[in-house]
Formats: structure tokens, sequence, C-alpha cells
């Protein structure tokens, strides 16, 4: 059919370098001028194209080629790095990223120079309420604010006043680090509640909210930082129903949605019918780490305080960032580069399986995580964790022992976080091997009684 011959050509154009990694395709007028045929077949043949994840739109603009291939990935260095939670700069689409602030600059003019609502933009609320609408997050941009980083975010809740006049916060028990560092800069009493790779202990949530004072229950449902696994829906169900039913507010730390493989998992937010769940989105894991963006929805009751403490914090998310952020949502590359980076992952997270299912056994465990980009290592009990990676880390190997993620009262599983997001599947086959020579070299020099957490302080 003609449409594959435009396809074709065009194609073969891309990957000869005819039209170079972020050049512009012609217009659909020239090709179909080119090709004798109607702007309905060129149309069919770009749209082609677009699912190949090969090109992308930017609306008023035209097509534009996406850059793939990368100085990283082309050369890889020696370094296994199974410690980062940031994306390879190899893989962000640097062309694409700088069009769209170019792209920014010329359309919102003016507005990039000025103070702007503490919320953010409402054009760039209103793209992310779209966005949102994909996750069955149904939430107008007057419930919206968009902030200097998922991380400001929480920031922001931990330190004000809730409606329930309540103050401690509940978190899961490994729980995210940072959030951790946070609430203890903050002086605030943090409580934990054990979470493992079948999920939370319902029973046991319900007697916290019930007898203690808890201002809100800080969560990571879907691919939890560090076991990389999700909670069912039964008991994101339950935590909703609870929230309402003991007045306790959920923050709900939706960092990797973008990355979700299920269509059918929704976040605790969906199952909310009290407004007492605060849904939080980062968009640093996808393609934009630098730009700092992330999205909160609030509940009504939440909006004006929230509005205070964030211009006391910084006035207004950067203009630039916001208007960048706004042109990848309305053109879709943001969408098309996170289904890419989910079928990268995907492989990924499948090669560390395989990996650790060869090389790792006879007290070894790895979480079984169905995508995302964590999962946790459990070590054998006479392997200190961080006895581990201080020795890997002369062979440069990178890993990231899990006691920061507890808090100080409650005993840290000896284990490490394995994160996916730096490797390919060549670093990773090679990586688990290296860990596991480690682990031997590290085990024949002592008895099991010789295990000692405290012999290594980590830093």
């Amino acid at each position: 059919m003609k449409y594959e011959n435009v396809k074709n050509y065009l194609k073969q154009q891309i990957n000869s370098g005819s039209i170079k990694p972020g050049g512009k395709l012609p217009s659909i007028r020239e090709l179909s001028l080119q090709w004798a045929c109607s702007n309905n077949t060129v149309i069919r043949a770009i749209e082609e194209l677009e699912k190949e994840h090969l090109i992308y739109s930017v609306p008023k603009s035209g097509y534009y080629v996406i850059v793939r291939s990368s100085k990283s990935e082309d050369r890889p260095e020696e370094r296994i790095d199974f410690a980062m939670a940031a994306p390879d700069p190899g893989i962000i689409p640097y062309e694409e990223i700088q069009h769209g602030l170019n792209r920014a600059v010329e359309l919102y003019g003016d507005r990039l120079f000025a103070y702007g609502d503490p919320l953010g933009f409402p054009s760039l609320r209103e793209a992310i309420s779209q966005h949102l609408a994909v996750s069955q997050i149904f939430a107008g941009p007057e419930r919206i604010c968009v902030v200097s980083g998922a991380q400001q975010a929480l920031h922001l809740l931990a330190s004000m006043p809730f409606p329930n006049g309540k103050s401690a916060i509940l978190v899961e028990q490994p729980c995210y680090a940072g959030m951790l560092r946070l609430l203890s800069l903050l002086g605030i009493t943090a409580i934990g509640i054990a979470r493992t790779e079948s999920g939370l202990d319902l029973d046991e949530l319900e007697r916290h909210f019930r007898n203690n004072s808890i201002k809100f229950f800080y969560t990571v449902p879907r691919y939890h930082n560090p076991l990389g696994t999700s909670l069912s829906r039964r008991e994101k169900e339950a935590i909703a129903a609870m929230a309402e039913k003991y007045d306790v507010y959920i923050v709900e730390d939706d960092y990797l949605a973008d990355l979700e493989t299920n269509s059918k998992s929704d976040p605790i937010c969906s199952y909310d019918h009290s407004g007492r769940v605060i849904y939080i989105r980062s968009f640093s894991k996808i393609m934009l780490p630098g730009l700092r963006l992330g999205a909160a929805v609030l509940p009504e009751a939440l909006i004006p305080l929230f509005r205070m403490y964030k211009s006391s914090s910084d006035l207004s998310t950067a203009a630039l960032s916001q208007a960048a952020l706004e042109i990848h949502l309305s053109s879709g590359l943001l969408q098309r580069h996170a289904a890419m980076m989910r079928e990268r992952y995907g492989i990924r997270m499948k090669a560390l399986q395989e990996a650790c299912s060869r090389y790792l056994n006879e007290g070894f465990r790895l979480s079984q995580s169905t995508g995302g980009i964590f999962a946790q290592l459990e070590l054998p009990h006479h392997l200190a964790a961080e006895e581990l990676a201080a020795a890997l880390r002369q062979k440069d190997v990178y890993v990231f022992p899990t006691m920061p993620c507890y808090l100080p009262s409650v005993e840290s599983a000896n284990s490490c976080r394995l994160s996916i997001i730096r490797t390919d599947e060549q670093k990773i086959e090679e990586g688990i091997r290296i860990i596991r020579q480690t682990a031997d070299e590290l085990m024949s020099h002592r008895s099991p009684n010789q295990f000692n957490r405290s012999a290594i302080t980590w830093i």
C-alpha cells in the first residue's frame, strides 16, 4: 500500500542519518506532493512511525526524530551501578528536551520571566489532569499543584498542620530513605509499620489508625522503594476505607506510575470517597530529572494551606521547567518515552531475576518485582550488607544497603536494594556474578558466629 512506501522511505531516511536525530521531517503537505498521494496517506505513515517510537509530534511545529543512541550505551563504562535511582543520562532524549525548551520560550514568552501561581501554570495543570486520568485519577486542575519535585511535596505536607489536628506520621518499614531523613530533620514523630513482599498487615494498620494520633500514612503502593513490589487492590481499597473511618490522611507516593505494565492496577486515590488521599506523581524517573517537577493532587480542604506553604517555599515552580513539561505532555513525547522505558526496564528486571536465580541461592533471596526499577536482595545472616557493599565498591560494583530505609528504633533487614535504571543486561549478568564471587570471598574468611552488622559504618 502507498502509505507503507511513504513510511519505509521516511524510515530509511532516519536510519541512514539523512534526517538526523532531533531533525524535523518534511511537512505533510510536502510529502503528499512528493509522493502524489493524499494527506491522509502521509498521516497514516507518520502514525505508524510514531507507534514505533521513531518520531514525535510538536503541536504547531511538526514531527521530529527521536534520539535513539547514546554515548553511555555505545561505550559502556567499567562501573556497574545497582545503587543509583536517577535515569541513565545516555537514554535521556536531550535533543527533544532542548527543542521543547526552545518552543517553551517561543510559546510562553513573558510568562517565563514573571512570578506565577504557586500552584503552577493553569494550562500545565490541565495537561497533568488529562495525563492522570489515564491512571484513574480524575481530578480537575484546581486540585492539582505543580511542585519542584515530589520531594518538595513531601516536605510541605510533613511541615504543615492537617485538619484532623494529629501530629505523628506512619511510615512503612522499610521506607523511602529520603522521607525518613526529612522526618528526622523536621523533628517529627514517625511510627513504623512492617511492609513485606506480601504487603501490609491490615489488622496492624487499623490498630495504628485507631490508637495513635496519625496525621497521615505515607505509602508507596506501586513498585515500592526498596522492595520493588506493589500492594494488591484489596489492600488499597482497605486503606482508603480506613482513612475515612479513622480520619487519617494518606500520602500516596506514586513515583513510578508511568512505568506501570498492568492497566488494571489503580492507585489508592481512585478508591478515595472522603477526600483523605493526597496523591503525588513524579516526572523525574522518566525523562526530566533535572527539571525537578512533580505534581500533588490535593483534597479541597488542604488546598489553601498548601498554597500558603508552597508560596513561602519558592513563590512558584520554575516557569521554564513547567512550560517544557507542558509541551512534552501535549506532544505525547513523555508518554512515548515512558512506553519505551517500560519495555526497556521490563527486559532489565527480567534479566536481574534470571541472573539472581543462576548465581544467588543458599541464603540469598531477591524480591519478586514484576516491574519498576528496584528489587531487594536479602543476604545470608552471616554476610553483612554494609560489608558486602564496601567490598563490592572496591570492584566498581555499587549496591545500596537498606539500613537507611528503616527508623532507628526498628531492626533493619540484612539486605541491599538493586536498581536496574543505570544498567543493561550484560552489566546485570556480570554484576550479579561479581556479587556472588565477592560474597563467597567474604564468607570463606569467617564462621557464621563472626557476623557483626556494626563492623562497617556505611556513608
